[in-house]
């Protein structure tokens, strides 16, 4: 059983979760994910099945998109919901309006460095940095490049039913793979005087998948599968002729007489009838494919 999922993640359980899920529904243990969403978090996430595994590299790096929904008024240790309380605004609420929260946005697009947050699955020296804050330490972290491609205000600040001393503003983010959410909302807040952690976050993109393509957990099942080359389409691709199958299968190059591809390029290598034979590297040197991952 091999391909890939698009699924709608529900709130309230891990991504790890989801992965058990599916596992059991499909009887299989060959099972993993192009990317984690906290357990608060809801949308999409691509789930890799059997020998599709093996293309999990080369989408891990995908853009992902959200809407986020932040709240101003208090930063908590963990930047969202879940987290304790820890520094109020230093600005009274009233004050604070949707046009000065859009004003500073355009400092936050492009590429920009975040400070990983406590609260984070990050490994430093081998240890996962959200173990070490829940016995109460703290270390230094290094700040990490990411980019954002699109920020933008989906709906104004309205007050927070749920949180009356809040205020809430939805976004849209469009941003690198290792981008976090909570720390974007963070430093808004402080960029504008008012503590900010993050309420809501919903992934409504993930590469190419939408959640337009996502089928709710509890409906998953193997009917869903999608063919493992559906997963790597942003690649470009080579049509392999039918008497090049099999080497490659067995790991042989290619020659390649006649391409633009950048040296070192990650190629698909498909059959003439579009089945995905294995992910392959150029080297304009030699002008040859070589395969790396055969499926």
């Amino acid at each position: 059983m091999d391909g890939i999922l698009i699924i709608d993640k529900p709130a309230g359980i891990t991504s790890h979760d989801v992965v058990n899920r599916v596992r059991r529904t499909l009887g299989t243990k060959r099972v993993g994910h192009t990317g984690t969403l906290d357990p608060f978090a809801t949308g999409v996430m691509v789930v890799l099945v059997g020998r599709a595994t093996r293309l999990a590299q080369y989408l891990d790096k995908d853009e992902k998109e959200y809407e986020a929904e932040v709240a101003f008024g208090f930063e908590t240790d963990t930047g969202d919901r879940t987290g304790t309380r820890i520094a109020s605004a230093t600005m009274p609420l009233d004050e604070l309006t949707s046009d000065r929260i859009g004003a500073v946005l355009p400092s936050f697009r492009g590429d920009i460095e975040q400070v990983p947050p406590m609260f984070s699955a990050k490994k430093i020296e081998g240890r996962k940095l959200y173990e070490l804050a829940r016995r109460g330490e703290t270390i230094e972290r290094k700040a990490v490049a990411v980019t954002i491609s699109r920020l933008e205000i989906a709906s104004g600040l309205q007050p927070a039913d749920a949180e009356p001393s809040t205020l809430r503003m939805r976004l849209v983010v469009a941003c690198s793979a290792g981008t976090y959410i909570r720390t974007l909302a963070s430093d808004i807040g402080r960029s504008v005087g008012a503590g900010a952690h993050l309420a809501e976050l919903r992934r409504t993109r993930a590469g190419r998948f939408t959640i337009a393509d996502a089928v709710p957990l509890d409906d998953v099942s193997a009917a869903h599968l999608r063919p493992a080359g559906d997963a790597v389409e942003h690649l470009p691709r080579y049509v392999l002729k039918p008497d090049r199958i099999d080497p490659t299968r067995n790991g042989m190059p290619t020659r390649v007489l006649d391409t633009e591809l950048p040296d070192g390029s990650s190629v698909r290598l498909v059959a003439e009838n579009g089945e995905l034979i294995a992910i392959g590297r150029f080297a304009a040197e030699e002008k040859s494919i070589q395969p790396r991952v055969v499926l």
